[in-house]
């Protein structure tokens, strides 16, 4: 008997493994390998949540017409050009899907979004790896790897794990030295945390030219990660081949209303906003005081980068917190075996690990 087999190249793909939830044994778990928003939702993207639930039985808004209102206002863009998806990976992969095949390549940097490569390998294009300067996305390296294959760049900015950003000019240098058949997707899912002064978002680019297309998700500083809602810019033509090969009322209707919510709730979004940078400064600080290796993080994570001896490995500090309740992410699939990234949690939750952190490096 002859079972269904996959198409070529299907099974080389190493399965995405998300950040560790459990811990075995434990009574409490400390949860920062996700990224996720240190304070939660809104509260009234809560109750809207939980207000949709009693139409259940309706189908949503196919177009999620009433979120792409809401953007543009909030945002200064063209409803028209925005689509929604369930999460920003989802948009992601149609990106792929409309616009790379089979012969097709696809560059991303060496430590970007795991799905970059992912997704390119299930439509049967080739990813093709930058090297990052100082764990940082490198233009030239970009531009060198171009081919006549290259259909998509991916840069993540800031780019997850490593937190790091390059500033509006040379994401527009980027630009100007791509083919204009190449598109360029500006991966924003940060954009949020950002306070530098040279940063730029990719709406700029993406309103100004046909070859870009900026992404943002609410599962970061809105606090929405379970109900998948992200959301694109970019040019007509672009969202309008995405929105041919979306799946129908692909955001569901409690992600619609708990993101209008979420969106008007500027309050909570600005208190997420400075509970995460004061504790960023906090940990980069306790954590440089141990002797660890921390860059600053534009973000809502940090990347210490531990030493290769033993008893003060990443691996054996893994080990440690796990032991202690605590979870981490592990980035060794990300070409960083001596790094950890670490989540920003609530207050509580950041006094506890770095503590811990504390006791396992001054341990003897």
């Amino acid at each position: 008997m002859t079972l269904p087999q996959p198409r070529p190249g299907i099974m080389d793909i190493a399965i995405y493994e998300p950040g560790k939830s459990q811990v075995q044994g434990a009574r409490r778990v400390i949860k920062l390998s996700s990224n996720e928003a240190a304070l939660g939702p809104s509260p009234k993207a809560v109750a809207a949540l939980a207000g949709s639930l009693g139409e259940s039985h309706r189908y949503p808004a196919g177009d999620s017409g009433e979120v792409r209102e809401a953007l543009g206002k909030a945002h200064n863009l063209d409803p028209a050009r925005i689509i929604c998806g369930a999460g920003s990976d989802e948009l992601l992969g149609l990106v792929m899907r409309g616009f790379a095949g089979v012969g097709d390549e696809i560059i991303h940097t060496a430590h970007g979004f795991a799905m970059y490569n992912i997704y390119a390998k299930g439509v049967g294009a080739t990813p093709v790896v930058a090297p990052e300067k100082d764990l940082t996305t490198d233009v030239d390296a970009i531009l060198a790897r171009v081919t006549p294959k290259t259909r998509i760049v991916f840069v993540a900015n800031p780019n997850n794990p490593t937190g790091t950003y390059i500033p509006g000019s040379e994401m527009r240098r980027l630009r100007a030295g791509l083919r204009e058949d190449i598109l360029l997707v500006c991966d924003d899912a940060y954009a949020e945390f950002v306070d530098a002064p040279d940063y730029e978002s990719g709406f700029a680019l993406a309103s100004e030219t046909e070859n870009t297309i900026a992404m943002r998700t609410f599962s970061k500083i809105y606090g929405l990660a379970s109900v998948r809602l992200g959301w694109g810019f970019g040019a007509k033509n672009i969202v309008g081949v995405m929105e041919r090969i979306r799946s129908p009322f692909n955001v569901s209707r409690p992600a619609q209303f708990a993101g209008l919510a979420a969106l008007a709730d500027r309050d909570h979004v600005a208190r997420t906003k400075a509970h995460t940078k004061k504790w960023l400064a906090i940990g980069l600080q306790r954590l440089r005081g141990l002797g660890l290796k921390v860059g600053e993080s534009h973000g809502n994570f940090l990347l210490p980068e531990f030493p290769k001896v033993p008893g003060k490995t990443a691996a054996e500090c893994d080990a440690f917190l796990q032991e202690n309740g605590i979870i981490v992410r592990r980035v060794d699939g990300y070409g960083l075996p001596n790094h950890l990234r670490v989540t920003i949690g609530d207050e509580e939750e950041m006094t506890v690990l770095l503590d811990v952190m504390a006791a396992f490096m001054e341990r003897k």
